[in-house]
């Protein structure tokens, strides 16, 4: 194993949960999945953070997970949860369930890692049952000229860096291509701090089939 192999699957796992589960994002992922309730399809489960911001009303989770370090990094919240969850496959874009078998799907900065969306966007719509819905949270390519070119410039070494992240999707576009209509859209910097805007354009929602 070479070291940017190590870095992947030992090093970044442990790195992302200490970076995504700090307060700021639990606001967000309360908002995100807070509400939801029955099967629920978490892709990129990660270390688990999601667990403790959902209700009494989510029966069992389904986890796409491709790292086994972050899957053994969740294993006390799994216990914690104290309901089902179950790893069910590596990649969103390949889901090994059903048609129309879930009642809500997640994805908490998730699709800018997803190697291709278009196809995991695909499988959501697939398994989601009628009514069914996507909920996200992501960071997104920028509205602003400025900001976006430094997210087209840096994009090259911060996908190296962090697990094939891109800063530079524009996830409400993809969004929109992969059929889905998103009438809660909110978009905001994370953060007043200019420094972190490349890296902080999220957009929320809730996304119809």
């Amino acid at each position: 194993m070479n070291l940017a192999e190590r870095w992947d699957e030992h090093v970044l796992p442990r790195l992302i949960d200490i970076v995504l589960g700090d307060r700021m994002t639990g606001g967000w992922r309360e908002r995100v999945c807070g509400e939801l309730s029955g099967e629920v399809l978490e892709i990129g489960f990660g270390s688990g953070t999601n667990l403790g911001h959902y209700g009494d009303g989510v029966t069992r989770v389904l986890a796409v997970e491709p790292s086994d370090r972050a899957w053994e990094i969740a294993q006390d919240r799994i216990i914690e949860f104290g309901r089902p969850v179950d790893r069910i496959g590596l990649d969103g874009a390949r889901l090994d369930l059903p048609d129309a078998s879930v009642d809500a799907v997640v994805s908490t900065w998730t699709m800018c890692t997803i190697p291709h969306l278009a196809d995991a966007l695909a499988e959501t719509r697939r398994v989601l049952r009628p009514g069914g819905t996507l909920h996200f949270v992501e960071h997104s390519l920028a509205p602003t000229k400025r900001i976006a070119r430094i997210q087209h410039t840096i994009q090259p070494t911060w996908g190296r860096a962090a697990g094939g992240c891109h800063l530079n999707r524009d996830i409400p576009g993809l969004l929109a291509e992969a059929g889905f209509t998103v009438p809660d859209l909110k978009q905001r910097y994370a953060s007043g701090l200019w420094p972190s805007r490349p890296f902080g354009w999220f957009v929320t929602g809730t996304a119809q089939p």
